[in-house]
């Protein structure tokens, strides 16, 4: 299969999941009214998946795997603040639990990417020969 955007990537796919569901989140009062809150998280969440995106339009693996190393702690971010909603009891266990298990998703897929791109001799178009 051909990856001819980023759209195409099911990382992103699952970037994008996880900022849709931390936005429906964070729209809920109480969370809503915690204005710092669900700006650092919503921030965090959606840098996870626009650093996939600018990694992938940048046509160099090198310059990808720089990005995709931003997106890691912003997914660990992510998760961090989903901790604090939870503790201020803006989001239920479940909710929480959900989070959870899609960061430690992107975390692994992240990383495999990364090791991915380290050892392909594809270096995308700024440095094909």
């Amino acid at each position: 299969m051909t990856i001819n955007s980023f759209e195409d990537l099911d990382i992103w796919k699952d970037a994008r999941e996880l900022a849709k569901v931390i936005r429906l989140l964070t729209k809920r009062e109480p969370f809503s009214k915690d204005f710092k809150l669900c700006n650092q998280i919503n921030s965090s969440a959606g840098s996870v998946m626009d650093n996939i995106a600018e990694g992938f339009e940048r046509d160099g693996h090198k310059e990808f795997i720089q990005f995709l190393y931003i997106a890691k702690p912003s997914n660990g971010e992510t998760r961090s603040q989903s901790y604090r909603a939870f503790d201020a009891k803006f989001i239920s266990e479940e909710e929480l639990n959900d989070i959870l298990s899609r960061t430690q998703s992107l975390k692994i897929k992240i990383i495999s990417l990364i090791n991915y791109l380290k050892k392909s001799t594809f270096k995308g178009n700024k440095f094909k020969p």
